[in-house]
C-alpha cells in the first residue's frame, strides 16, 4: 500500500469513527434533556364572589383552564368543560340555559346534570374555596362526581 492510499483510508476510517461517536454523543445529550410537557396550572384564582351575578355561567376561564364558574342563588361552583361522553367541549347556550355538546348532542343543565344525548353521567365539578383575601380559588386536581354523591361535599361549592 502506498502512502497516498494509506492516508486516504485513514481519513475515511477516522471520519467514520467520528461520525459514530458524534451520533452516540448526540443520543446521550438528547437523553439528558428529555421532552417536557408544560401543562397549565391546576389551581387558579377566579376573582371574588361579587364578580359573578346570581343565576349566571361565567365563560371567562373556559379556554384557558377548561372551567365554567357558575353561581346560583346560594352557591358558586366550578364545572368542568369536558363532556362525559367522549371528551368534547360543550358550549354554554344562555338563551336555552344549558350546555350543549357539539359532537354528539348531549345536553346538560346549568348545574351540570345530564338530560339529553349519549353522555352517561353529569359534568364533573372541581374543588372551589375562598382564600384568606376573599378570592375564589379553583383547584382542578380534585374532582367531584354527582353520581357518587360528591356534589354535597363542602369543597365542591362556596356558599354566598
Amino acid at each position: 500500500m502506498d502512502r497516498r492510499s494509506f492516508i486516504k483510508w485513514s481519513v475515511i476510517g477516522w471520519s467514520a469513527f467520528a461520525a459514530v461517536v458524534g451520533g452516540y454523543g448526540s443520543m446521550v445529550v438528547r437523553f439528558l434533556f428529555p421532552n417536557v410537557l408544560f401543562e397549565p396550572v391546576q389551581s387558579f384564582r377566579a376573582g371574588v364572589p361579587d364578580d359573578y351575578e346570581p343565576n349566571t355561567v361565567s365563560e371567562r376561564f373556559k379556554d384557558q383552564y377548561g372551567v365554567w364558574v357558575v353561581r346560583d342563588e346560594e352557591k358558586i361552583y366550578a364545572v368542568s368543560t369536558v363532556c362525559t361522553h367522549l371528551g368534547c367541549t360543550p358550549n354554554w347556550m344562555p338563551a336555552e340555559n344549558k350546555y350543549k355538546c357539539p359532537c354528539h348532542g348531549s345536553g346538560f343543565y346549568r348545574t351540570g346534570i345530564h338530560f339529553e344525548g349519549p353522555a352517561p353521567r353529569p359534568l364533573e365539578r372541581f374543588k372551589i374555596a375562598l382564600s384568606d383575601e376573599g378570592d375564589i380559588i379553583v383547584d382542578k386536581t380534585k374532582k367531584f362526581q354527582q353520581e357518587k354523591g360528591e356534589w354535597t361535599d363542602p369543597d365542591s361549592f362556596i356558599l354566598v
